[in-house]
């Protein structure tokens, strides 16, 4: 392309027949014309690619500013993620993930807040979709990068990938490259970014949906390879931030330590009650310590500290299985 490309789109798709043309429908209407669309197929065994070939046909005005790579064999999300890197021109990265989709005036909305506040990442804040319904998720804001990360290893402020706009630079200027291999917490790799960050800004608009629907969604699913991967994950993001800041983020990482075992307790399963107990028990002694998430949330950490699972099976059943499963479905 002869043209400046803004903002570098990378989409990994695997098994999402079902929702891969409202995701590129979605992207490829985007009201910014100065972006390009990195698909990457990572072997996905459906007809998600053909859908996918189908869609961009519809849109010749994007000719030349959408690219499909090919895995020829499944490697995993932060793989996919880095295979689009490799290629990417934009001055801005942004990821999708293929079962979700945007607003059409987000892309141009972030990289307007980016390009005038010069700054190195913009998040903003998203839907969390359901069948029948969508709940909106505020994102707090922050005035510097290390506030932002403190509210990540808090858990105030979500790590994922999908809704925020990174500077290239940041990757390329400091080796930074998605976990190849270790999917189970990739997104984790957020943080290493704002770790390097001069400024980054909080967009308080809701762009992105993120889609609740799709069963066989990756992060939905736990099995022993998952649990070594998010252990890496958590030990490789601890590694980097100690390197860069000492221990004056200790209390944090405890925090994210506990944020990362937290589902455990959306759950009914004693199975999943042991996992809690047995995962970072280091980090129990900073429960009650973070004020920065909510009342409920600390409470049910102290429960199931104390063994009181009850209070923790009860918490799911009122909360999840009848509140969110009758309101949000």
């Amino acid at each position: 392309m002869s043209r400046e490309i803004k903002i570098s789109v990378i989409i990994p798709v695997y098994r999402v027949e079902r929702f891969i043309v409202r995701c590129a429908e979605s992207l490829l209407g985007q009201t910014m014309k100065d972006a390009e669309f990195i698909f990457v197929d990572d072997a996905t065994p459906d007809g998600s690619i053909g859908l996918l070939q189908e869609c961009i046909a519809r849109h010749p005005e994007r000719d030349g500013a959408v690219k499909v790579l090919k895995h020829d064999v499944n490697r995993g999300l932060p793989a996919a993620r880095n295979t689009g890197m490799s290629v990417a021109e934009g001055q801005y990265i942004f990821h999708c993930d293929s079962d979700d989709w945007l607003d059409a005036d987000a892309l141009q909305r972030m990289y307007d807040a980016a390009s005038g506040e010069k700054a190195d990442i913009v998040w903003c804040d998203w839907y969390l979709t359901f069948r029948h319904n969508e709940r909106y998720m505020k994102q707090p804001g922050y005035g510097t990068p290390v506030d932002a990360l403190k509210g990540m290893l808090s858990g105030a402020m979500k790590f994922n990938v999908w809704n925020k706009l990174v500077s290239r630079s940041l990757y390329t200027g400091n080796g930074i490259s998605f976990p190849d291999g270790y999917g189970m917490g990739e997104d984790m790799t957020m943080m290493m970014l704002f770790a390097v960050a001069d400024k980054v800004v909080h967009l308080p608009e809701a762009f992105y949906h993120y889609d609740k629907t799709n069963e066989g969604a990756f992060s939905r699913t736990y099995s022993d390879r998952h649990m070594k991967e998010l252990d890496y994950n958590v030990r490789r993001i601890s590694l980097f931030l100690h390197e860069r800041y000492g221990d004056t983020l200790d209390t944090e990482m405890g925090f994210l330590k506990l944020d990362v075992k937290y589902p455990f307790l959306i759950s009914a399963s004693r199975e999943k009650y042991r996992m809690w107990q047995h995962m970072y028990p280091e980090a129990d002694r900073y429960i009650g310590k973070n004020r920065r998430i909510s009342f409920r949330a600390n409470l049910l950490q102290k429960c199931a500290a104390r063994g009181q699972f009850w209070v923790v099976r009860l918490h799911y059943i009122l909360f999840y299985r009848i509140v969110y499963g009758i309101i949000y479905r």
